[in-house]
């Protein structure tokens, strides 16, 4: 067998061969006019299709012209602020809004009391999964784990290659159901096989919600409070669904159109989600602030704090990519209406945590950055802090595990994968197969 030291010394040298090969030059872009990344540089995407399940807002017309405007998300006809804002102070909503992505409209107090049923007697792995599945080959790489056990599950489904609309519901929330506990105890797993701490692993109640069981899975104690419980379920709601153009949603309807089952369309959206440019962008802002907290002493100074961010704009601090990180979105302008929903709850959560310090850090950073991003650079549409510039401080305070802070965006987003695979399924019968243009070169030689 091939020893990987010499593996290694021949994919070295037949990189620099793919390199030659491969690169295509920028400009030929702008000459055939194919927008990289499917979008233009002022945030326009290719449209690729119609969606009834969410709507994204950047930007509205006045006089004739297209002006950015406050971001707005919109859920099945509801602001996604309106629907959060229409919960009792403690009432949790990930069931409710849930229902409400997956069958389109509101449920009735019955109606909801049934899918909560539904979904609490469904929080159930197969005997023995967690220790002959997850339990086996432990990996600091959460997603990965979620995705093996998300394909083994199949094994289990007699009905697994099944795509008609009645059972890919029922799968889709099963996983629905099952993805707190593939995250969590994919968590416990590592963390005693690989950290050598302590394995605790708790049966999830029925009666309780997602976020309350996430919470409860986690500690050794059990125990979470009222605030705690309520700005997890909120992170979990704005999560839940980003319309359809997203790289994770647009990737479970692209194999949903090939006919593919639910389990693998749902492992190949995780395998999207997973990316650092999609669910992980949560993750380098905790390490930008980290990084930030280690050079700057006064959280109140904001014009050594204005300094700093300098620096890492110019290339010459932090990760050297010129980036700061929870800053402007792919759509929004001016601004993003989760961020803006989310800032009051992590507000709530930092005075009962004590880091009232820190959320001032944060503050301050959310008022100078926009300002400096827009002077260095050439922007075509406002900049504004986005939801993930917030949610990883407040997964910190919660005592969640950064290995877990993707996987708590696979539990929400699960919810609105699941909602455009059946609107797919219900609406279109002709696999994706997008078009690339080929500026290949014939070769003469043969």
């Amino acid at each position: 067998m091939m020893s990987l030291m010499k593996m290694n010394e021949y994919v070295a040298i037949q990189e620099k061969i793919c390199e030659k090969n491969d690169y295509i030059a920028p400009r030929l872009y702008d000459e055939y006019g194919v927008n990289r990344g499917l979008r233009d540089d002022r945030g326009v995407g290719v449209l690729t299709g119609l969606t009834n399940i969410s709507k994204i807002v950047s930007s509205k017309v006045q006089n004739g012209k297209k002006v950015p405007c406050d971001g707005e998300l919109w859920y099945r006809g509801y602001r996604v602020e309106n629907l959060i804002g229409s919960l009792g102070e403690d009432e949790l909503g990930f069931e409710k809004v849930a229902y409400l992505l997956l069958m389109g409209e509101l449920p009735n107090a019955e109606e909801q009391h049934e899918f909560e049923k539904i979904v609490g007697g469904l929080r159930t792995l197969p005997s023995n999964f967690t220790r002959d599945v997850i339990m086996k080959a432990p990996t600091e790489d959460i997603m990965n784990s979620m995705t093996r056990s998300i394909l083994t599950l199949a094994s289990y489904d007699k009905n697994a290659k099944d795509t008609g609309v009645n059972n890919s519901l029922r799968q889709c929330i099963q996983l629905i159901s099952e993805f707190p506990m593939l995250a969590v105890y994919g968590y416990n797993a590592y963390n005693h096989y690989v950290k050598n701490d302590s394995m605790f692993i708790h049966r999830p109640a029925k009666n309780l919600s997602t976020a309350e069981n996430i919470l409860m899975l986690l500690r050794p104690d059990k125990k979470y409070s009222k605030v705690e419980a309520k700005v997890l379920d909120t992170a979990l709601i704005l999560h839940m669904e980003h319309g359809g153009g997203n790289n994770s949603t647009f990737t479970t309807r692209v194999v949903t159109s090939s006919g593919s089952d639910t389990y693998s369309t749902m492992a190949a959206a995780m395998s999207s989600l997973k990316g650092p440019k999609h669910g992980g962008a949560n993750i380098k802002v905790m390490e930008m602030m980290d990084n930030i907290r280690g050079h700057i002493k006064d959280y109140e100074d904001k014009d050594e704090i204005e300094a700093y961010l300098s620096k890492i704009l110019n290339k010459e601090a932090f990760d050297n990519k010129g980036l700061i990180y929870g800053m402007g979105h792919a759509v929004y302008s001016l601004s993003d209406p989760r961020e803006r929903v989310f800032k009051d709850y992590v507000v709530k959560l930092a005075h009962e945590k004590g880091r009232e310090k820190d959320l001032r850090l944060y503050e301050n950073i959310e008022e100078l950055a926009p300002e400096l991003i827009a002077k260095q650079r050439k922007i075509f549409k406002g900049v504004s802090p986005n939801v993930d510039f917030y949610s990883g401080f407040v997964y910190d305070m919660l005592g969640i595990p950064m290995e877990l802070y993707t996987a708590m965006f696979a539990v929400a987003r699960i919810v609105g994968w699941s909602a455009h695979r059946i609107e797919e399924l219900i609406t279109n019968n002709r696999i994706m197969r997008p078009a690339y243009m080929s500026i290949m070169e014939k070769n003469p030689q043969i």
